[in-house]
């Protein structure tokens, strides 16, 4: 493997910055010396993905509309983690809560992964929420006109190919928390 030299930023300027995005238009030099200006970097605050199960294999799933994709889309439960949020476990908790109504016996931290390391400066975070149940009526933000739907497990994996899950964050969260719960085998054949 070869082993590059991060790059050189030369200079930085603040190109957008609002409560929820920074982007940072950075003048670089790569490993090689090429001068590379704007390259732009997004710094969003981390957010958190519930794979939310229940006891017979049901998941919580809730559709919104997406501006950027401009759909309605079928996602997994979860949200930004605001700046007091003493970890992944506490927001993935607090969003299942308002956007659903539901509950978990146990959360189970399953990973952490980058969005997009070419540009996005954040973390995305998986929990595994299992045992979920409804506890009260779901409290969505603005801009959140969310219905919650459960389906059966095996039919949203069925559905992955299809484009069921359109975000594909939230298709990597569910494949690798469903291996992290034993209910998937993620593994290569001889």
């Amino acid at each position: 493997m070869t082993d590059f030299a991060p790059w050189d930023v030369l200079s930085s300027r603040t190109a957008l910055r609002d409560r929820w995005i920074d982007v940072t238009a950075d003048a670089c030099r790569d490993a090689r010396g090429n001068i590379l200006d704007p390259f732009y970097t997004f710094s969003y605050p981390d957010w958190v993905q519930v794979v939310a199960l229940t006891s017979d294999d049901r998941i919580v799933l809730v559709r919104q509309y997406r501006h950027g994709a401009r759909a309605h889309t079928l996602e997994l439960p979860g949200g930004a983690m605001d700046a007091t949020d003493p970890s992944p476990l506490e927001t993935a908790a607090r969003e299942l809560r308002e956007e659903t109504g539901y509950v978990a016996s146990s959360l189970q931290h399953v990973c952490s992964l980058h969005p997009n390391t070419a540009t996005h400066r954040n973390q995305c975070h998986t929990v595994l929420a299992l045992d979920v149940l409804p506890s009260a009526k779901p409290a969505p933000e603005a801009g959140e006109d969310i219905v919650v739907e459960t389906m059966p497990l095996a039919a949203v994996v069925a559905g992955l190919n299809a484009g069921l899950l359109a975000q594909a964050m939230h298709v990597a969260a569910l494949l690798l928390a469903l291996s992290a719960a034993g209910k998937l085998e993620l593994s290569l054949r001889p």
